[in-house]
């Protein structure tokens, strides 16, 4: 018999897969997309948040835990569980040199993202890198792996895992599990029954777009679910993200975000702005610019700038609208021209006179403007113009399963003994709502090791590095 199965192929079940295997546990990966398409959303990411106190290779000056928790606490407007919430923190500091270890390698951020140079290590060649290195220290250490494997149910008794059930029908059995099978993002059906209706009538994710993988339909979510595991999370809250109107409808990746909303404005169908742009730093808001536009009618919306913006933005792959004038630029996009240049019109003269500067929170504000804009408030007044159009871009879901600081699965607030869980399936006992960027490879990262070893441990292997790094997090 295997002794861990892995239901999952991006990477937290890597990271368990290779933490159980390096315990000594047979190890057996079912990945439900083909080889092609391994790694599910983890393909796409582009850095890891870390918690450092002093300057570390990549990392620039010191990120201690007290400010992380307070980013954290910040965007998720306190739903979140603080002592899983300092686990993975805690846990962010200790993992790169088991991650170097497997091949993973790090870089400086670009010069687009130097807003986080301090907080977040860069992959290099991003995700897909990292999900091909794991992969081969997997295989080099005798995970066996298995693509086209979706799994439909789970066999359980008494909140314990017995056997896993393909969709071809198959039975897998071991002595214990670990589900990294992500969330139900690309699951429209469900999402459209999660956010319903808005006042007129439309079907609020019919416009939604998948950021990352189209294997995450949510099924053993649902089973786990339906089956009476303790959840966490509402189904409507996730890493959200306004990208661009034209990308394709999965996989678009980190290319297809927008990035020059707050260096602009940002208007609906209706030519009017609707929040404000300049809020806080880009890396802590761009993910709640998705269900903003959201919930906008016909959840689309333009981002708007002028030429004192371009070269300050990391590009997306898809230029612009561009125009020599507002009243031009809202006839290229389809807005009333009139209701438009009046609302440029007047953020222009709500802005008032500062100290430009976007590595800081300037003193660039409006004044008498709804909303206002809080820092980066310059007027869109120097040609040529520039539209984006925005839609929701959905990355990952935050409905889970309840867990605790061994990643196990519970039932009535009993844990199981052998079936965890990690990754974006227990994202939502750290992300209740809101996001931060690099924070969800914390998550993955960090819930995906303990859980390779919590499951090894209940098939009869321990870990002996491993149990240093847990008594560092419990003990800080």
């Amino acid at each position: 018999m295997i002794d861990v199965l892995v239901i999952g192929g991006g990477n937290a079940a890597l990271c368990s897969a290779l933490m159980a295997r390096e315990a000594g546990a047979s190890v057996l990966m079912l990945e439900a997309a083909p080889r092609e398409w391994r790694g599910g959303n983890s393909m796409h990411v582009r850095n890891l948040r870390c918690m450092h106190d002093a300057p570390q290779d990549v990392l620039v000056e010191a990120y201690p835990e007290e400010e992380y928790w307070q980013d954290l606490l910040k965007v998720t407007g306190g739903l979140t569980d603080e002592p899983l919430a300092r686990l993975v923190i805690r846990h962010s500091s200790r993992c790169r040199p088991w991650m170097r270890g497997h091949g993973v390698h790090f870089q400086p951020p670009l010069s687009g993202a130097l807003h986080v140079a301090r907080t977040n290590a860069f992959f290099m060649g991003g995700g897909k890198a990292l999900v091909n290195a794991y992969y081969r220290s997997a295989e080099n250490l005798g995970v066996r792996i298995r693509y086209d494997v979706p799994v439909k149910m789970l066999e359980l008794k008494d909140g314990r895992f017995i056997a896993a059930i393909t969709e071809a029908g198959e039975r897998i059995t071991a002595k214990s599990c670990v589900l990294a099978c992500g969330g139900f993002e690309s699951n429209i059906e469900w999402q459209r029954e999660a956010w319903g209706q808005n006042d007129l009538g439309e079907w609020v994710a019919e416009n939604f777009l998948i950021r990352g993988t189209r294997f995450n339909q949510g099924v053993l979510l649902k089973f786990m679910i339906d089956v009476g595991a303790d959840s966490i999370g509402d189904p409507t809250q996730a890493h959200c993200v306004a990208i661009d109107a034209r990308a394709p409808l999965y996989d678009g990746g980190i290319c297809t975000r927008i990035d020059c909303v707050s260096l602009g404005v940002v208007v609906n169908r209706e030519a009017r702005r609707f929040y404000d742009e300049g809020e806080d730093f880009w890396p802590k808001r761009y993910a709640i610019w998705g269900r903003l536009v959201a919930q906008q009618p016909g959840q689309t919306a333009w981002s708007i700038i002028d030429r004192k913006a371009i070269g300050r933005f990391m590009p997306p792959v898809f230029e612009g609208t561009r125009a020599d004038t507002l009243e031009d630029l809202a006839g290229k996009i389809g807005l009333d021209p009139a209701v438009f240049v009046q609302t440029l019109s007047a953020y222009n003269a709500g802005c008032r006179p500062g100290t430009f500067d976007h590595t800081t929170l300037d003193d660039c504000h409006t004044e008498g403007v709804t909303p206002a804009k809080t820092h980066w408030a310059r007027a869109i007044d120097t040609p040529p113009f520039y539209a984006y159009p925005l839609k929701p871009g959905i990355t990952f879901t935050y409905l889970g399963m309840k867990t605790d600081a061994t990643a196990a699965v519970r039932f009535k607030n009993v844990p199981s003994d052998n079936l965890f869980a990690a990754g974006e399936m227990v994202a939502g006992n750290v992300l209740g709502k809101g996001y931060t960027a690099g924070v969800g490879m914390s998550i993955g990262t960090a819930f995906g090791r303990i859980a390779g070893v919590s499951a090894a441990q209940s098939a009869g292997f321990r870990h002996p590095i491993f149990r240093e790094e847990l008594a560092y997090a419990a003990a800080r």
